[in-house]
């Protein structure tokens, strides 16, 4: 991993490059599409980029890699790694990019840190970043080669679904008539959307729906922002898309899905708001699966009639062996409905079993709450597992 001289020259320069490095990202990303304008164009995010989010994932995750490397000198987080490469993988980054990337990232912490990037300065961050973008073009490249390429496919919508005010489920079929490629319960797939005037965005969308069918499904809320801008791509879908049109899609990525030693553990599936979709498709795959061991379903939501594919949610548990079910609603809890409950989620007295593994999806501040909680009632935090919808934050916030 990280060499002793570098570990010993990061260790002291930490705090002076993580605490500009939201600076630095901001410049890397202005060198970026200036030099490059093709890629906000055609692969980042607009919206992120707009609202800043990107630059703080960024900023994170590198302040991140760097700490547990030298903290961890003989280990790497993989965990961490394999959630970029797998979003890295639906969006078809490249291994070439990641040299392009180098280039002005480290023109950007020049030009903040001026004359304290002294070659030993530069050399021990050049062997950080490399550590990193190597570790994730070796995972790319495992995850290219297990799906066959890095290709974009188009798919037809045979059916459309108003589930809420603002969710829309989207039932897609291969163009081309070739099998629809193979997925597990919890991944995602990326939309790429022609937008009107010519930028083709690219989004993530959980796959709503359980393996087994030649028939896709994703469930798309519109984001509709109050300080950030509206979410383009999502608008886009339920403003344009119907039966008959297609879609461009990439290959399912995601690692949030059932582990092989699942089958008999303890479960917890908790999520909030659109944060239902992955977990819905895990239920469907235990009850497909026959799965017998416990399983506690948990979600939050505004209200019943906001809360997605709530007919699904419950269908699904009521077809386990064995399952709790609490729903937590901010108005409109029905009190007669034992698993209904009113407020936030709280698993203050929800009997967790011991040896649960947990698989979380919803708003970050939800996931670091049932996360606390969880860890507080004795689950073990590697067994508790997360998705984060658009920039991971989760480490660049973390305190």
């Amino acid at each position: 991993m990280l060499s002793e001289q570098s570990a010993a020259t990061v260790r002291a320069t930490l705090p002076v490059v993580g605490g500009a490095i939201g600076e630095i990202t901001e410049r890397f990303y202005a060198r970026l599409f200036a030099a490059r304008p093709e890629l906000l164009r055609d692969l980042f995010n607009r919206g992120n980029q707009a609202a800043g989010t990107q630059r703080q994932a960024l900023a994170g995750s590198i302040a991140a890699f760097a700490t547990y490397l030298v903290d961890h000198p003989e280990e790497r987080p993989d965990a961490m790694l394999g959630r970029i490469a797998h979003k890295h993988a639906s969006l078809g980054v490249t291994a070439e990019q990641y040299a392009l990337v180098h280039e002005h990232l480290f023109a950007a912490i020049v030009e903040v840190l001026g004359e304290a990037v002294t070659p030993e300065v530069a050399a021990a961050w050049d062997e950080v970043y490399w550590l990193m973008a190597n570790a994730l073009v070796s995972i790319e490249k495992r995850l290219y080669e297990e799906r066959g390429g890095n290709e974009w496919r188009e798919w037809e919508v045979v059916g459309r679904v108003e589930e809420t005010s603002d969710v829309a489920t989207f039932r897609l079929r291969p163009a081309d008539g070739r099998p629809a490629p193979d997925f597990r319960a919890g991944q995602y797939v990326s939309v790429q959307a022609e937008l009107p005037d010519g930028a083709r965005q690219i989004r993530q969308y959980s796959l709503s729906a359980a393996p087994g069918s030649p028939v896709r499904q994703i469930s798309v809320k519109r984001v509709v922002g109050d300080a950030a801008p509206d979410g383009e791509v999502s608008n886009h879908l339920h403003a344009r898309v119907r039966v008959g049109d297609r879609l461009s899609l990439s290959a399912p990525s995601g690692d949030l899905v059932l582990g092989d030693t699942d089958a008999a553990a303890p479960l917890l599936l908790a999520s909030a708001g659109i944060g239902v979709t992955p977990i819905v498709a895990m239920l469907g795959h235990l009850v497909d699966t026959g799965h017998e061991g416990p399983v506690l379903v948990v979600h939050g939501d505004r209200s019943p009639t906001e809360h997605a594919l709530r007919a699904d949610h419950e269908a699904y548990a009521r077809k386990l062996a064995d399952a709790s079910v609490h729903f937590f609603y901010e108005a409109g809890a029905d009190d007669a409905e034992a698993s209904h409950r009113t407020g936030l989620v709280d698993l203050a007295d929800v009997a967790v079993p011991r040896g649960t593994r947990a698989y979380l999806c919803g708003p970050l501040p939800f996931m670091r709450a049932v996360r606390a909680q969880l860890i507080g009632k004795g689950v073990a935090p590697a067994d508790i597992h997360y998705e984060v919808f658009g920039p991971d934050l989760w480490l660049a916030q973390a305190g």
